[in-house]
């Protein structure tokens, strides 16, 4: 979450004690319920598809972050709407060496991690990581007199096996166990960092995973690249709905709303790559064809207080794919990248109330990009791309009929960008202007019913926007000021519009949509081991949801670090959020939930984690 608040245009949606949904250009998902949902942004985690599991996302051992703005389809066979975020995890050595960290910070803070790797044999290596994350949390129950309603625990484990049994073949194998046991109690009437239910919430989820990639150079004519993947997940959200405690108000409510998911994802991607010998086209065309298969079981029991049972549900997507992608060289300067995806998509869902539905279709993505070399430090390209989200339908047999399904969303996207280098002033930038045109918008909605005692619940569809637009630009600079002095700065523009009357803002912005971002950052060398670093990050303020009007304010916030290193040891001091600015990261509005004031229509936001010290110590060996 922190490094997403410095990337352009890109998001993340709270509401839980991590943010499990991530918004790139203004599109993606806030929540889930009791719907299923078919994330417009997508998660991987070395190749294994954790979408919609954002909590999965604790930086083990990490060797870099790829944010893929735009559909994706042929680059990981895997088509996301808005795009792709890719978390990959250092790889293993052939020598041997290590890491060990900890850190400690303001809220009773505490993380630990060590990292091992080295050789097995002459052909095979291995790399083990481990971190634990603990902390009491930023809020304070003053009903129950605790301070840790808030708390983070979190465990991850990671081992990684590398075999070379030849020099045409090479295996990875992956194992990852993720244990997340965190608290949910960041509603307030009141709107600050103190609760008062008696029945504070968890936001848990229990994750095991298995992949293995091939890398197999099959003939001098093309290579197999193949990832199979394999994950079990258990997820458990549940909160006190009423945020207070019995007894706060003659006429008040006390209600528990809880989430237990059980999810089994299978996702398989094979591609045939062209090696030199096989270039088409008087060896002018690298070419990959690829086929692409995912499976997954989701199983939901809810248990509301308000329900007069336990509700239960079964949901099984199931993607079948072929896809291909060939790179032109035109001329010396001039490459043509083109693309193209069918997919075949099925959905099928059956539940507690005896609502049995299936959707099944055929879609199709693609990419086309023209990219053109000034010189060895400068190019320019154009880029055309086509994405696809599946229609669904909605599963409360209360809603009105037309409000029973919705189409499948596509999107097309236009870019074009500028990469470039200037030696002399060791300066490099990249700028992208993008436009996208959205037809049958897929929008989350709530409607509030009112109870008999006055308080309200939600019962949340999907439903299409006729269509929706929005336009910006991503501007990334790194600049070696010098020797010592490195610089860097972000800039996120972002324009958005859904066209439907029927809308609670017709024409207007959509949700999660800021229209600004920045980062400026900057680090320097001080010498004799000390360093420093400082960052300043910037977001305008946007709508929480396309269905209410509650807003995020805009906001500034400062974080720094001064340390220093020698012969393997890192020490250093860090501060987060320096300015000690109160900023929202959930919102909701149009409905009431105090009994004290009679249930008046309100609006309430979840305050993010203020000013935070804390120093960290890392030993490599």
């Amino acid at each position: 979450e922190s490094l997403l608040q410095s990337i352009p245009n890109v998001n993340t949606a709270s509401g839980a004690s991590r943010g499990r949904f991530f918004q790139i250009r203004g599109i993606g998902e806030r929540s889930q319920f009791v719907e299923p949902v078919n994330p417009s942004v997508g998660l991987l985690l070395d190749g294994i598809d954790m979408s919609g599991l954002g909590a999965a996302a604790l930086m083990l051992d990490t060797q870099q972050v790829e944010v893929l703005r735009g559909p994706q389809g042929t680059l990981f066979g895997a088509n996301a709407l808005a795009g792709l975020i890719h978390i990959k995890a250092n790889e293993p050595s052939d020598v041997f060496s290590g890491q060990l960290a900890a850190s400690l910070g303001e809220f009773d803070s505490r993380e630990l991690s060590a990292t091992v790797t080295g050789p097995l044999s002459d052909s095979s290596a291995y790399r083990l990581a481990a971190k634990t994350n603990r902390s009491d949390g930023y809020m304070e129950n003053r009903h129950l007199g605790r301070d840790d309603t808030g708390k983070i625990d979190e465990t991850a484990l990671r081992a990684k096996l590398r075999f070379e049994p030849s020099e045409d073949l090479r295996i990875d194998l992956t194992a990852l166990y993720l244990d997340v046991d965190n608290g949910y109690d960041h509603f307030t009437l009141d709107n600050s960092r103190n609760t008062l239910s008696d029945q504070p919430g968890h936001d848990r989820q229990q994750s095991k995973a298995v992949a293995a990639k091939f890398d197999w150079a099959l003939h001098p004519a093309y290579k197999l690249d193949a990832n199979i993947a394999l994950a079990d997940s258990d997820i458990e959200y549940g909160y006190d709905e009423d945020w207070t405690y019995e007894g706060i108000d003659p006429l008040g409510y006390s209600s528990v709303d809880d989430y237990q998911r059980q999810r089994d994802t299978v996702n398989i991607d094979v591609r045939l790559i062209s090696a030199a010998q096989g270039r088409l086209f008087n060896d002018s065309s690298d070419w990959l064809l690829g086929v692409y298969y995912f499976d997954q079981q989701e199983d939901l029991l809810r248990q509301y207080t308000y329900a007069d049972s336990d509700f239960g549900s079964r949901f099984n997507t199931e993607r079948q794919a072929v896809y291909g992608q060939l790179d032109s060289q035109l001329s010396a300067n001039l490459n043509l990248l083109s693309g193209l995806r069918f997919e075949k998509h099925r959905n099928d869902y059956l539940d507690s109330r005896a609502i049995d539905g299936a959707n099944e279709e055929d879609l199709w993505g693609a990419k086309l990009a023209l990219s053109y070399t000034v010189d060895s430090a400068n190019s320019v390209y154009a880029l055309l791309s086509r994405g696809y989200k599946a229609g669904g339908f909605n599963t409360d047999g209360t809603l009105p009929v037309e409000q029973r399904s919705f189409a499948t969303e596509t999107l097309w996207n236009y870019e074009l960008g500028y990469k470039g280098f200037w030696p002399a002033l060791a300066l490099s930038a990249q700028l992208a202007l993008f436009y996208q045109d959205r037809e049958d918008v897929q929008i989350k909605s709530s409607n509030p019913v009112a109870r008999e005692d006055g308080s309200s619940e939600f019962i949340d569809f999907i439903d299409n926007s006729a269509a929706g637009e929005s336009y910006g630009l991503e501007l990334s600079a790194q600049w070696q000021i010098s020797p010592s002095v490195s610089a860097y700065g972000n800039l996120g523009l972002l324009q958005t519009e859904l066209q439907d009357s029927s809308l609670i803002r017709p024409g207007g912005d959509a949700a999660q949509a800021p229209g600004y971002q920045f980062a400026l950052g900057l680090n320097a060398e001080l010498g004799a081991g000390w360093y420093t670093s400082a960052d300043v990050l910037g977001k305008d303020e946007f709508y929480f949801s396309d269905s209410h009007n509650a807003k995020a304010r805009d906001y500034i916030l400062l974080n720094a670090k001064i340390g220093y290193r020698q012969d393997g040891w890192d020490i250093s001091l860090w501060g987060k959020n320096l300015g000690d600015k109160d900023y929202y990261t959930r919102g909701f509005g149009g409905f009431g939930n105090d009994p004290r004031d009679g249930y008046i229509a309100s609006e309430y936001f979840q305050l993010a984690a203020p000013r935070q010290i804390g120093v960290s110590g890392r030993y490599q060996f």
